[in-house]
């Protein structure tokens, strides 16, 4: 899927920091599977860091698509810092607090009851 019809369906900042692997129509949803690119932190630049994979795989609720239910399953990375042995992840802050749920989905349901 190109990327700029991505961005239209996703929210962007999910559209910077991750690629589509792929997308899937099953079960009357609409599921995207995205993996985190591998752009270590900006807080870690110049420190020695080696990246480790990905975390379990997240699930998270966004805006219905065609009046189907969608499902964003994320990879995130892990980098370990040579020097200290600690891992590192970027911050990802667009899972509404106490939920699965997308920031920007979250507050539309919270506005529309």
């Amino acid at each position: 899927m190109d990327n700029s019809l991505l961005s239209l369906l996703l929210p962007s900042s999910l559209t910077a920091l991750f690629e589509l692997d792929r997308f899937e129509d099953k079960d009357g949803a609409i599921h995207f599977y995205l993996s985190e690119k591998n752009l270590p932190p900006a807080k870690f630049a110049g420190q020695p860091l080696l990246s480790k994979g990905f975390f379990d795989e997240a699930t998270l609720r966004d805006f219905p698509l065609r009046g189907k239910p969608c499902y964003l399953h994320l990879k995130r990375r892990k980098w370990l810092n040579t020097e200290s042995g600690k891992t590192v992840f970027n911050d990802w802050h667009d899972v509404a607090e106490g939920t699965r749920l997308t920031v920007e989905f979250a507050a539309f349901l919270k506005g529309y009851h």
